[in-house]
Order: C-alpha cells, then sequence, then structure tokens
C-alpha cells in the first residue's frame, strides 16, 4: 500500500496502559494492519495461535501466566476481556485489528462475549509450557500477594 495515500502511524501508541495502537493504513483497496516483531510488540513472540468459533455464552482464558506474556487482537468480530494484575481489574472490548491488548506475565486474563464471527489472534513471549500457568483465581492471589 501506498503511504502516500494512507500514511503509516510510527510505533505503537500506548492507548491505556493495557491498550497498543497498531498502524494501519486504509486506502480504496482495502485495509492494511502492521506489528513489526520486535519493534512495535511490547515483546518478540515466540509463539502465535488463533481462537475461533467460540459460543458466545462460553469463557476463555481464565488464567494467568507466571513469566509468558500475551498480546491479544481481534483479526475480526469482537471479544471482551477482563484483565486482573492482582491490584487493578480493567474490562475492554477488543473489536478491531489495529487494537491490540497487551497482558504482562502475572496478569489473570478472561475473554468472553465472543461475537459469532470473533476471530482473536494471539501472540506469546514464550513457548507452550504448562507449567507457567496457572489455573485458579487462589493460587494467582497468593502468589501475587507473595
Amino acid at each position: 500500500m501506498s503511504t502516500e495515500s494512507a500514511p503509516l502511524t510510527s510505533g505503537h501508541v500506548p492507548v491505556s496502559k493495557s491498550l497498543v495502537q497498531l498502524r494501519k493504513a486504509t486506502d480504496m483497496r482495502g485495509s492494511l494492519v502492521v506489528a513489526e516483531l520486535g519493534a512495535d510488540l511490547p515483546f518478540v513472540p515466540q509463539r502465535f495461535f488463533i481462537v475461533y468459533d467460540v459460543p458466545s455464552r462460553d469463557v476463555r482464558g481464565e488464567h494467568a501466566h507466571r513469566t509468558c506474556e500475551q498480546f491479544l487482537t481481534c483479526l475480526k468480530g469482537s471479544v471482551r476481556a477482563i484483565v486482573d494484575d492482582g491490584a487493578n481489574r480493567e474490562e475492554f472490548l477488543i473489536d478491531s485489528p489495529d487494537i491490540g491488548l497487551y497482558m504482562p506475565a502475572m496478569t489473570w486474563g478472561t475473554q468472553y462475549a465472543y461475537s459469532p464471527d470473533a476471530v482473536l489472534g494471539v501472540f506469546a513471549s514464550l513457548p507452550y509450557d504448562e507449567a507457567d500457568y496457572i489455573r485458579t483465581y487462589a493460587e494467582f492471589r497468593a502468589a501475587v500477594n507473595a
């Protein structure tokens, strides 16, 4: 895409402490969202996965990671997300591919209210490791308060 007709903003711009605005270019040919790995995301991803076809009544996530960071972006549709660092809890609507939700390590994350067409892309800072997961909120709170 020509940056003359649709300039890209440089880098990521924090919208809040958790939301990141990704660079977007739109012209008559469509839209493009870009994230340079190692520059635009808060970490260099080592894993990527997609969550889709989630019934709207179902809840996903409901866990934290000891060391892994995550970056969520809704590639299509919308998802509601709750992030909780043990002291503060915030809820976000992720409904555009140029907005990402950054979840540092030791953040309890819950995703719900998936639209029927939702496609959630998740970048992770580390490969899958079951030992990194904290699966109960009580264990998460104990780890945060330790």
